[in-house]
């Protein structure tokens, strides 16, 4: 599958996968940073931003996407930085093709399963006909009669785009999204772990990599370091910019 991506820089590769209901648009700012050192490739996975959709969801066909966009761009290998959903598309393809990833970068996300609620989200997005809409504010104050969360709520309007001059609709493919969510929660294995350094971030005031996710992370990523960035949630590449990009510069650097 060919997918959409925004490259920035020269160098050494880096490629960076954004999270559930996120697109590359959202790493364009820390991507720039990033590529003063690095040739960045800032990716929309499949169902997501501007790439194409399909039927099929999950981290097999996602690390397969990965893959056949390293050897349409000729990379031999890369450094990884994924986000939450795309944390463990990188973990995935990292434990399924270590020679292909130099250092691993997960923020958020560990590689145990998780209860999700994201079934809310996703039913409040689509129960909302935003062709009826003609303006995003409108969409906006239908979104907040369901979603009470201000920021959660400007996250996912983010997914909101014209496709055509008087039509709106989302840009994620939330049908197929909602019924394969379960793949998205689902725990990763392998097994041998990545041999290879790993930087695991994980916001102060996240629940995503608890102190009981530790074992799982340390069993199949024999590198592993956890770094905590105080004050921040799962969104800690947004709320603190600066502190993310000097934590994992410095991980990259050593």
């Amino acid at each position: 599958m060919e997918l959409y991506h925004q490259h920035f820089g020269e160098g050494k590769p880096m490629i960076i996968l954004h999270g559930l209901f996120g697109m590359s648009d959202n790493w364009v700012a820390l991507a720039k940073r990033y590529a003063e050192d690095y040739s960045v490739h800032v990716i929309d996975q499949r169902n997501h931003g501007r790439s194409q959709w399909h039927d099929v969801f999950n981290y097999a066909a996602m690390v397969d996407d990965v893959l056949e966009f390293m050897e349409s761009h000729q990379m031999e290998s890369a450094v990884f930085l994924g986000h939450s959903m795309g944390g463990k598309v990188s973990m995935q393809f990292a434990l399924d093709n270590p020679e292909k990833v130099e250092k691993l970068i997960v923020a958020d996300i560990s590689a145990d399963a998780y209860n999700h609620t994201h079934d809310t989200f996703i039913e409040a997005m689509l129960s909302i006909e935003v062709e009826k809409y003609d303006k995003r504010s409108e969409v906006s104050k239908a979104m907040k009669e369901k979603i009470e969360d201000e920021r959660i709520r400007q996250f996912l309007m983010k997914n909101l785009h014209w496709k055509d001059r008087s039509t709106m609709g989302w840009k994620a493919n939330l049908k197929v999204i909602h019924e394969n969510l379960h793949e998205v929660f689902r725990a990763m294995d392998a097994p041998m772990p990545f041999p290879k350094p790993t930087l695991f971030v994980r916001g102060g005031n996240s629940l995503y990599i608890r102190d009981k996710h530790i074992p799982r992370i340390k069993k199949l990523f024999s590198m592993a370091s956890i770094e905590t960035i105080e004050g921040a949630s799962h969104w800690l590449h947004a709320e603190k910019p600066d502190e993310f990009y000097h934590l994992t510069m410095k991980f990259l650097r050593d």
